[in-house]
């Protein structure tokens, strides 16, 4: 006998199913393993169809402040809301072409925009002044990064492209590299995914610079199963990174008008640098290929560019399942009519 279940897929019932619904998005540790896959499995629906029109979001209105700059994030993200049907009202240059210039708070900013939007995407260099100011917003907020601490939408492609290259995260464990663990936001927030979802965690950096308090928190209180590896020569971590999926590494987030703390980073990623030729020796040596992973863009000093043609690039499918989960979020936050 049919169960009584048997029935047509519906897309609206999936995206319910993530309790999403009116709801901000801030740290993935907010959202239990089902939700993240019920997320996940929306967003496969919408795949085949993501450069067509789905019309989720008719009649709707995304609004995008970003007061730092973005390219893959801000695209994706007003490219999302268009593929559903919506429409979008974007500030770039918030500090310099909005009431901000003269002295308005961020609460009374956020307030504003949300009288004209369903759905708000905010990227902010200051985390502290985004809480104290969340309250200001009637629409649900969605982080596409906020100071040094959260960057979930980030970390979200990051665990569905995941999910989609692994089918499951059993037994999973994930490389997390960059020499400054206080500001990687985007591996972070890859991190707490990770931990929902059951996956082993292994980060390498540097012990000048710790992972922030709140992060080991929200890490610790999800029962993430994460070990950290300081100063370790390249052969160490070649030889560690043996032991993992994929090793993602988060970049350099410090802008170019800041070129003396820049530069000081960039001396401290060298140490990390990854060639063809070395993930082909893990390869011969493990019997893995290991994938590379990239939240973009990329600096010369990080990884050697004749990865990008090879088995083991993986930060260009990245870019490319940006989109339909974005779709999947913001139609789960904002809601089916």
């Amino acid at each position: 006998m049919l169960p009584k279940s048997f029935k047509p897929v519906s897309i609206n019932e999936k995206l319910e199913e993530t309790g999403m619904k009116g709801k901000n998005f801030i740290f993935l540790t907010d959202w239990t393993k089902q939700q993240l896959l019920s997320l996940f499995e929306a967003a496969e629906m919408i795949e085949p169809f993501w450069k067509n029109s789905l019309r989720l979001m008719d009649g709707r209105v995304l609004g995008t402040i970003f007061f730092q700059p973005s390219t893959r994030t801000r695209f994706s993200t007003e490219d999302a809301m268009v593929r559903l049907g919506g429409s979008v009202l974007s500030e770039s240059n918030p500090l310099h072409s909005s009431s901000t210039a003269k002295g308005e708070s961020l609460f009374d900013y956020l307030r504003t925009v949300s009288t004209y939007t369903d759905i708000i995407a905010l990227r902010h260099y200051d985390d502290a002044d985004v809480f104290r100011s969340l309250g200001g917003s009637t629409v649900p907020v969605i982080s596409c990064g906020w100071g040094n601490v959260t960057h979930p939408t980030q970390g979200l492609l990051d665990l569905y492209t995941c999910y989609r290259a692994f089918g499951s995260f059993d037994g999973m464990r994930v490389m997390i590299a960059t020499p400054d663990l206080s500001r990687a936001r985007s591996g972070h927030s890859f991190a707490m995914g990770l931990a929902q979802m059951g996956a082993e965690i292994v980060y390498v950096g540097s012990s000048r610079n710790k992972i922030p308090e709140l992060i080991q928190g929200k890490l610790d209180a999800a029962g993430a199963k994460y070990k950290i590896y300081n100063d370790l020569s390249n052969d160490e971590m070649m030889e560690l990174m043996g032991s993992c999926d994929t090793c993602y590494l988060p970049g350099c987030s410090v802008p170019k008008d800041n070129p003396e703390e820049r530069a000081a980073f960039l001396d401290l990623i060298r140490p990390f640098y990854i060639t063809l030729e070395g993930l082909q020796a893990v390869k011969k040596k493990f019997g893995k290929t290991v994938g590379i992973m990239h939240s973009l863009p990329r600096n010369e000093v990080e990884f050697e560019k004749a990865i990008d043609d090879s088995e083991f690039q993986l930060y260009f499918q990245q870019m490319a399942f940006s989109v339909p989960i974005r779709m999947a979020l913001i139609a789960a936050m904002a809601g089916v009519r």
